[in-house]
């Protein structure tokens, strides 16, 4: 793989500079550039024995505005398009690779890609996906959420987590671990996770349900939350969810977070909060993990 493997250079593109990378590289991740489509790659998952990568929305073929590489939103842009940036997105990984998505609804049910499934099946209503499958790769789709991949090389499973605000106060994170021990004999301990590009706690402000939603389910729920205006709050899920790992038994330092925000960094990806107002369509964003 180390002819895919490259930290993109100021000169290469613009958008990136080499403080970018640098700070990318402090953080456990690097840039992949395969045929104009950048892909950023959490290095401890891939050096456990996982594929994984969160797709920005450089080098496809979508009208958001522009050559977006728009992965999923059948209502907002042409199956044609979506099935071209699906190619090549995939393209960016060695192996032959099959996706596995759900219809996500922003909670905590959990399906299983087990040997035999069809697994072109985004109808059904899921928001986590585990397997221990070998070339299939399970994918979440998001546009401000945290998507969240997690690997056990002990076991060979893996998941995608998608964990928006009412995901992360349902704790669908620590229920993916959770189910994972169930079916996998995973121990926490194993784990490598990567918590990917998101709506940072600098940028996504929140108003009182989403305040009390957390209140009621987590009683330390106050340090995520910077105080703003009456009522509202920018919250920090890429922290809670975090600490849901950690709360459930998985490694700290097993844990890499991304520290690029969808919000500040449209040049780079999807964001609902800023696009969806500005001009009434945005594309999503696709973050995989699996094995060969």
């Amino acid at each position: 793989m180390s002819d895919k493997r490259q930290v993109i250079s100021e000169a290469e593109s613009p958008s990136l500079t080499l403080q970018d990378a640098q700070i990318l590289t402090d953080a456990g991740f690097y840039w992949r550039e395969p045929g104009g489509v950048k892909v950023l790659v959490c290095d401890p998952l891939e050096r456990a024995g996982f594929v994984n990568g969160f797709s920005t929305r450089l080098g496809g073929v979508s009208p958001f505005p522009e050559n977006s590489l728009n992965l999923a939103g059948f209502d907002e842009d042409s199956a044609e398009n979506i099935a071209e940036n699906r190619r090549r997105f995939l393209s960016a990984f060695d192996g032959d690779f099959r996706l596995a998505t759900v219809w996500q609804v922003h909670g905590d049910a959990i399906k299983q890609v087990s040997v035999g499934d069809d697994i072109a099946m985004s109808d059904e209503k899921f928001d986590a996906l585990i397997s221990d499958r070998e070339n299939v790769l399970v994918g979440v789709k998001t546009a401000d959420c945290v998507p969240v991949l997690i690997g056990d090389p002990r076991s060979g499973a893996f998941a995608a987590v998608h964990a928006g605000w009412r995901g992360t106060v349902q704790s669908v994170v620590g229920k993916t671990v959770e189910r994972m021990r169930q079916r996998f004999g995973t121990d926490p301990a194993d784990l490598v996770c990567a918590i990917g590009p998101a709506a940072s706690g600098r940028c996504y402000e929140i108003g009182a349900d989403v305040i009390d939603a957390f209140g009621e389910n987590f009683p330390a729920s106050e340090k995520y939350f910077t105080a703003t205006r009456d009522g509202h709050a920018r919250v920090d899920l890429h922290g809670a969810n975090k600490d849901q790992l950690i709360g459930v038994g998985v490694t700290p330092t097993a844990i890499f977070t991304s520290p690029l925000c969808t919000i500040e960094r449209t040049d780079l990806f999807f964001s609902y909060r800023i696009e969806k107002k500005l001009h009434g369509k945005t594309g999503r964003l696709l973050s995989v993990i699996g094995k060969q």
